[in-house]
């Protein structure tokens, strides 16, 4: 491979981490301010959605469509209290379309007035413009026993 088209290569990867890590930071800007209508535009018709089921949690469960997904945000506002919601983003890893956020996250949920709390990672790939993969990793744990009365 010559030099030229190595650099060539390397400028390709480097726009295409430019475009994701706006996409992701457009992702978490929504996901602040409670922009549904944003997150909607932000996920692909379909996705790729993994958390772990968690039967005690409302707002977990399995999703496909960008409305599907974009409302999860909306139902977890339902079932925790908002002015206890804190989440940071400690680290923000990008490779091409791909997308590693690792911090934590706590909440009280609003029935139980129980708190949970923990670290998370979440994968999300960017196509497009758009995300088709939200994989997210939390303490689930700490999620139900927050969730049982």
């Amino acid at each position: 491979m010559s030099a030229k088209s190595t650099a060539s290569s390397v400028t390709i990867a480097s726009s295409v981490a430019e475009a994701t890590r706006a996409v992701v930071q457009e992702f978490l800007a929504a996901r602040a301010a409670g922009d549904t209508r944003r997150l909607v535009a932000l996920f692909a018709d379909e996705v790729d959605w993994l958390l772990a089921e968690n039967p005690a949690a409302p707002w977990i469960r399995p999703r496909s469509t960008a409305a599907e997904c974009a409302a999860q945000f909306a139902e977890l506002m339902e079932h925790t209290v908002p002015e206890d919601a804190r989440a940071s983003v400690d680290t923000l890893l990008v490779d091409g379309t791909d997308a590693v956020l690792m911090g934590r996250l706590a909440g009280t949920v609003r029935l139980t007035a129980k708190s949970f709390e923990g670290p998370f990672a979440l994968r999300l790939t960017v196509e497009d413009g758009r995300i088709t993969r939200h994989h997210l990793y939390e303490n689930s744990a700490s999620i139900a026993e927050a969730c049982t009365p």
